[in-house]
């Protein structure tokens, strides 16, 4: 193939020399627009991982680059006088410039023609398109072929927060990857600091918005920027200056990170490649990575025989996942420094896990291979924090909501059964209940107890008041004569999603005609066309509400319920006062947040205050409606905060479910961020759920102080004894299990100890 590489940054060289390797008759050249040397940014970090992939591709080069590592092993972790350090992260550190000058000598040596000074005007680029079987654009962040055919490539262009700036030093930070923090008149600035070369260093340093506008750096000059950094974190430069990136056609200037997605990364005979096509920030020290194991990914399908437009169709459906993987956990890290401050208030030890595991690709187990002393050190802290001398892991912590203790932090989500009968519990519950407070979690939640039959979703959802008193007691009195469980009533009201099928019969769907009750909400907008149009609520129906629920708290007190939690979440009833989308009235209750949170709020305190003083009460929210108009996650923190004064003990933190016009974004642990943001900026307590669904994923919220307690649902529906089972493939000893199970105990550790024996 006679291919033009356009780009002579570590993408575009690795690709060259990996086509060449594959076929030397492959007649490539490289083109760069800027000088051999000149580069932007000092070093390049590497995983352990990485390497390998390279020493697989081209041993020479990687053997070349090898032998200009500066290795480190450990993160530290400083906070004004405070630091800590973890081991076993296995990076690797090369300057910018020598691994350019590195593969710039590799790729000669096989051949490849590099073309320096060779700046591409769009025109020329059509001719390249011409002149060449393929067309490579790894012209980096700024790709100016990715703009020119911007619609082609479906580009979308985030520009992210915080502002930084790439700077070096001959100060040694060779012991470890470092990390700085220091507090200022204006706010928080922290590096970025790590060794690649025997005496020098990368320094980055980055702050908010707000503190790099309090502190003027837009309009000092370069030199007055780097003095003021220089002032900032002298204490760790040693007497060392930071130096510019003098080399470079645009020195060491202060940006912001664009993160860049594309939705194809083909056409006709062109392709991205690296940064053009994805960016990862710097804070997980993939870009060169991701750009590099592309190339290869990208040589492999080009010479696998298929015909081109294959090819580059099988690339990008080979490398888009992999890819994708990385970016998100380079979101995931970005959106942790962007929002520092409220992880800065947490303990050194919390704060530091916190940091380690902000990107969710290291995960508490992975952690424990890394450094198990750290790790072990660390989930000792957190049983101390939790009043308890265990050294076991976090899930297993007790912990404590005014005078209800749990023995875990495993708590059985709501979830509906659609099994009751004219609003009465029936056996199922008891069993269902019954199974899921032996299986060793610290708390389970019913689903939602209707205040009335009027309110139920469903005619399968059961009700929570005296007619259901004695049924309900049974199931409560079980689960504390025979388990360590404790049992949370969670009362709502469906609202405009009421008088709708059981989940098997068509979920959200309107009963048959005849079947259906009269429904109300905050407005008179039905679930959807065809559902039962609610009546607006009025003064009067919202007094019988009120007293709706407050029966039904004093019945969940006569149960002897260990808990409650207001539903206000996912657009029913309560909800549909807070939620602008569904929230229309022009009277007292509606309009501002205020306004909205009124009737929920008078509810509540009606609650709290027939409720039982020393017991526990929740309120459930949706955090983001997930709509244009809706409820925000900015606007959750506002709404948590109510509910606190009004005295809610914690907020079960969840989203969406207010209206079909939803558009979630779901993934692994999705709602965590919302969780983490009200714990710790209003200082309250959160459970919280959404795919998660393994003993790491909660460990890694847990000890990173994102939530107090966490809500697993469909794991529960599959095992009723999961954390039992946990505990046994943890290898955990301590978890008592119920003592007729005793020999099933002992069988399970048995298997397990054997299985990873054999393993």
């Amino acid at each position: 193939m006679k291919i033009a590489v356009l780009g002579g940054g570590p993408a575009g060289l690795y690709f060259a020399i990996s086509m060449k390797l594959r076929d030397a008759a492959h007649d490539i050249t490289v083109f760069e627009r800027n000088r051999p040397d000149d580069t932007f940014g000092w070093g390049v970090v590497l995983s352990d991982e990485t390497m390998s992939n390279f020493a697989g591709n081209d041993p020479v080069s990687e053997q070349m680059i090898r032998d200009n590592f500066a290795y480190w092993d450990d993160v530290k972790v400083v906070r004004r006088d405070e630091s800590m350090t973890s081991g076993g992260h296995g990076f690797s550190g090369i300057g910018r410039k020598v691994l350019l000058q590195l593969l710039q000598q590799r790729a000669s040596d096989l051949g490849v023609r590099l073309a320096f000074e060779a700046d591409i005007p769009p025109e020329r680029v059509e001719e390249l398109r011409r002149d060449n079987d393929l067309l490579v654009a790894a012209d980096g962040l700024n790709s100016r072929t990715r703009s020119l055919y911007a619609d082609r490539f479906g580009v979308e262009t985030d520009m992210r927060l915080n502002h930084f700036v790439w700077l070096g030093t001959h100060q040694k930070f060779d012991d470890a990857f470092t990390f700085i923090f220091e507090q200022t008149e204006h706010g928080w600035i922290w590096a970025h600091a790590y060794q690649f070369d025997d005496d020098t260093a990368t320094f980055i340093v980055e702050c908010g918005p707000e503190v790099f506008d309090a502190f003027g750096f837009a309009s000092l000059s370069q030199q007055e920027s780097i003095a003021l950094c220089e002032k900032i974190f002298a204490r760790h430069l040693g007497g060392h200056p930071l130096m510019t990136n003098a080399n470079h056609i645009r020195g060491s200037a202060w940006i912001r990170f664009p993160r860049v997605t594309c939705e194809r990364w083909f056409f006709d005979n062109v392709v991205l490649l690296g940064d053009a096509s994805a960016t990862a920030h710097f804070s997980i020290g993939s870009g060169s990575k991701l750009g590099m194991e592309s190339a290869i990914a990208l040589a492999h399908e080009l010479n696998s025989g298929k015909p081109l437009p294959r090819a580059l169709e099988d690339y990008q459906e080979e490398r888009e996942l992999q890819v994708l993987r990385v970016t998100s956990a380079a979101r995931n890290s970005t959106e942790w420094f962007e929002e520092i401050d409220r992880h800065l208030a947490l303990d050194m030890m919390q704060f530091t896990y916190a940091l380690l595991t902000r990107s969710q690709r290291i995960s508490h187990e992975n952690l424990r291979l890394r450094d198990p002393e750290w790790l072990a050190s660390a989930e000792a802290w957190f049983q101390r924090k939790a009043g308890s001398n265990s050294t076991r892991r976090p899930m297993f912590a007790p912990f404590r909501l005014r005078g209800m203790e749990l023995v875990n932090r495993v708590v059985v989500s709501p979830m509906a059964q659609y099994k009751a009968r004219d609003g009465m519990p029936t056996d199922w519950h008891l069993i269902h209940y019954g199974e899921r407070a032996k299986g060793g979690a610290g708390l389970v939640f019913t689903e939602m107890l209707c205040v009335s039959p009027e309110g139920r979703i469903t005619p399968g959802c059961p009700c929570i008041g005296p007619d259901q008193l004695d049924a309900w007691k049974r199931l409560v009195d079980f689960a504390h004569e025979e388990t360590q469980a404790r049992i949370c009533a969670q009362i709502g009201h469906a609202g405009r999603k009421g008088s709708t099928r059981v989940a098997w019969d068509g979920i959200d769907q309107p009963l048959p005609e005849g079947l259906n009750w009269p429904l109300i909400s905050a407005s008179a907008m039905p679930l959807m066309p065809g559902n039962v149009v609610p009546k607006a609520m009025d003064r009067a129906d919202m007094d019988m509400v009120r007293d709706q629920f407050v029966q039904a708290v004093r019945t969940a007190a006569e149960a002897d319920f260990d808990m409650v939690e207001m539903h206000a979440a996912h657009g029913y009833l309560l909800a549909s006062f807070i939620s602008p989308v569904t929230n229309r009235r022009d009277d007292d209750y509606g309009g501002s947040l205020q306004d909205r949170m009124r009737f929920p709020l008078e509810v509540f305190e009606a609650m709290r205050a027939a409720w039982p003083q020393e017991r526990p009460m929740t309120v459930r929210i949706s955090a983001h409606d997930w709509m244009d108009g809706g409820v925000t996650p900015d606007e959750a923190v506002a709404i948590a905060a109510m509910f606190k004064e009004a005295g809610a003990d914690a907020i079960n933190v969840s989203s969406g479910q207010t209206d079909k016009g939803e558009q979630p974004v779901y993934g692994r642990m999705f709602q965590v961020p919302f969780a983490d943001r009200i714990r710790n900026d209003i200082g309250l307590p959160v459970l919280v759920a959404g795919n998660i669904y393994e003993a790491d994923h909660m460990n890694s919220i847990l000890m990173a102080g994102r939530a107090d307690l966490v809500l697993l649902a469909r794991p529960h529906l599959a095992d009723p004894y999961w954390t039992l089972h946990q505990a046994v493939d943890l290898g955990d000893d301590a978890q008592p299990w119920p003592k007729p199970y005793e020999g099933g105990r002992r069988q399970a550790i048995t298997l397990a100890e054997r299985a990873k024996a054999m393993s």
